[in-house]
């Protein structure tokens, strides 16, 4: 049942029934009060002629008979005044309503010796007449008289007085119902339909949604209580969501890891069986390439040998390396020294190529406990991916510290990776490089030093238009007085 339909059937129909009941009551007595005053008024004014005419029928003096009842006509609102005989027969009479009685009801009075009274019509007209046997002083019952009492003063409106009544209660009550209504709907049911409006919203999905705190003291309350669950319920939620996050980023580190242990169980039986063969066919190629007997194109097809089986045994070490569970030495070093000493490594490309490199690095520069060699390698592998690229003429590293982590940026604007291959890019032997220009390992090895210093890695589409690294690595507390604002990235021009 409805709020509303409940508050009618409890409070305000019962309510209208009370003053129904009391207006009904109040109206009822009103009328009997009226009623009962006019009869005792005709029934003292009977009384008071009834003791004259007495006299004056036993002075038998149709003088004093007339006299007695003109002086009926005296008293307010009496309209007529008949004697009648003791068989119920009109011997004299003035005004108004002589025909009200029949002569038996004139003559029962008489039987009775008692004064009786009733209202009665005549000609449209409604009187309250009372009868009183007439007698002598000595006794003797001589007649009956007849007083008509008009009903023109308030009592004769009690039936209209009841109309108006009834009528104002039906009028008053729609008043007061349509303001009931009016104000529940405005304070109560608006602001419920808000509530439970926001509610629906967020069971379908707009967690986001809040109820204004609005209206009564009450619903305020209650609006604020709610967007408090809510709120509650929205960091439950972001805590849920983070761990599973969590999870899945430390399942797909698990998997990794199992993967890169097999892999690297398998390249340590891979270098022991190729190992000998690759050594015998190096030296042979060697012995074969000092022989003066052969000509220039063979000893070019000789090198040629030894290179691959060079790139052989190099493919094997990163194999193995990748693979192996290292003991990460760490010690404090400096972000620019790491990107000197990259730079340095990656510096014939860049100049071959034209490769213009931009570092954006917080002031002043940040320091890290971590293994240097392997971070210059990260960055190294990092940069030269990029000068790599197709189409790429400008790269460009950007840092922050913040939350005691260092957050490192690395765009070109080459031609990028495609977007269904980011998932695959740290998988090893991954490479969209030309078949013989790489082995598919530089990025899984990066990905496996940054998961050593307890970090994390990400591919994402730089602005500059082409491939952007993002890497997280943990710092000490050192760094907390460093200066942790990003700097806008300057634009690479030609």
């Amino acid at each position: 049942m409805r709020l509303r339909t409940l508050i009618i059937l409890t409070v305000i129909v019962p309510l209208f029934l009370v003053l129904v009941v009391f207006s009904l009551v109040a109206i009822n007595s009103l009328e009997d009060n009226v009623r009962s005053k006019l009869q005792t008024e005709v029934q003292i004014i009977t009384h008071a002629i009834g003791t004259s005419l007495g006299y004056a029928m036993a002075r038998d003096s149709p003088e004093s008979l007339e006299e007695s009842l003109h002086a009926a006509f005296s008293f307010h609102r009496i309209y007529g005044a008949y004697v009648f005989d003791l068989e119920g027969r009109e011997t004299y009479g003035l005004g108004l309503g002589e025909a009200l009685f029949e002569p038996e009801e004139i003559r029962e009075v008489v039987n009775a010796g008692e004064p009786t009274g009733d209202y009665r019509q005549h000609d449209g007209w409604t009187y309250y007449s009372a009868l009183m046997p007439l007698t002598t002083p000595d006794g003797e019952m001589r007649g009956v008289l007849q007083v008509n009492r008009l009903n023109t003063g308030i009592e004769n409106y009690t039936g209209f007085l009841t109309l108006v009544a009834g009528l104002a209660f039906v009028v008053g009550s729609a008043g007061i119902v349509l303001g009931i209504w009016w104000g529940f709907r405005r304070h109560i049911e608006r602001p419920i339909n808000r509530l439970l409006d926001v509610m629906a919203r967020v069971e379908g999905g707009a967690r986001e949604q809040r109820a204004a705190p609005r209206g009564p003291e009450e619903y305020r309350r209650l609006a604020v209580a709610l967007n408090g669950m809510l709120d509650a319920m929205a960091e439950k939620d972001a805590d849920i969501e983070a761990h599973r996050l969590n999870e899945i980023a430390l399942e797909k580190r698990l998997r990794k890891s199992h993967k890169l242990a097999e892999l690297g169980m398998l390249a340590a039986g891979v270098a022991h069986e190729i190992g000998a063969p690759l050594t015998v066919i190096n030296g042979q190629a060697q012995r074969l390439a000092r022989r003066e007997v052969i000509g220039d194109d063979e000893r070019n097809r000789l090198g040629r040998i030894r290179g691959e089986v060079a790139r052989i045994v190099e493919i094997v070490r990163q194999l193995m390396e990748l693979g192996r569970r290292h003991n990460v030495e760490k010690e404090w070093v400096d972000l620019d020294t790491l990107l000197e000493g990259a730079r340095e490594l990656v510096e014939e490309d860049q100049e071959q190529r034209d490769i213009r490199l931009l570092a954006e690095l917080p002031t002043p520069t940040p320091r890290l406990l971590a293994n240097g060699q392997q971070l210059t390698q990260v960055l190294t592998n990092l940069l030269r991916n990029a000068i790599q690229a197709e189409g790429t003429r400008c790269v460009r590293l950007r840092a922050e510290t913040r939350d005691e982590h260092l957050h490192l940026w690395l765009e070109d604007d080459g031609d990028g990776i495609k977007e269904a291959d980011q998932p695959q890019v740290f998988d090893p032997f991954f490479t969209t490089k030309p078949v013989g220009q790489g082995s598919g390992l530089g990025l899984s090895m990066v990905h496996r030093i940054i998961n050593d210093h307890g970090g994390t890695i990400g591919v994402f589409d730089s602005e500059l238009g082409g491939a952007g690294f993002a890497i997280t690595l943990p710092l000490d507390d050192t760094l907390e007085g460093a200066d942790t604002t990003r700097h806008e990235p300057r634009e690479c021009q030609p």
